[in-house]
């Protein structure tokens, strides 16, 4: 398996086209971020799609991202989402869909670890910037360093109810 490592941001260039293959259960990069576990499934220039695990307890707060639409594609678990200043809810099947320029976090509020399987179109530096935040733990770094990558983070008393 092999280990995200932590890189400068900004040094990375940006993926290229999809190679075709099977990404097996267990292989690839697997990145420990704020106390999720995310494996990566697939990186390329139009999407960016990786696996999640987020145990009781854990969330991404509020953030957009102004170049890329994001999905989620929920497995096992709840989560309770943010979306555009509304609350609402996703369980297993259900799939969320969040546009580009759309306020948005997700919360296991639950007392079950969540999964989900995750896609942002296009890709652009979410590797990038996954690599840099594995096992970081400076809440103050992790937004500059998302900002960097065109993840931005929103102050957190931003969201009613978060």
């Amino acid at each position: 398996m092999n280990e995200a490592r932590t890189a400068p941001v900004g040094k990375a260039a940006l993926p290229g086209p999809l190679p075709a293959g099977v990404t097996r259960a267990g292989e690839g990069t697997v990145w420990n971020v704020l106390g999720h576990t995310y494996w990566l499934k697939a990186n390329s220039e139009n999407a960016f799609v990786f696996e999640t695990l987020d145990p009781p307890g854990t969330f991404v707060p509020p953030h957009i991202h102004p170049t890329q639409d994001e999905f989620i594609r929920v497995l096992e678990g709840t989560f309770d989402l943010y979306l555009d200043g509304v609350w609402t809810q996703a369980g297993p099947g259900d799939l969320v869909c969040m546009p580009k320029g759309l306020v948005h976090a997700y919360y296991n509020r639950g007392t079950v670890v969540a999964r989900a399987l995750f896609w942002v179109t296009p890709g652009r530096r979410l590797k990038e910037l996954f690599d840099a935040l594995h096992d970081l733990a400076d809440l103050e770094e992790v937004v500059r360093r998302s900002a960097a990558c065109e993840v931005e983070f929103l102050p957190p008393d931003s969201v009613p109810g978060a």
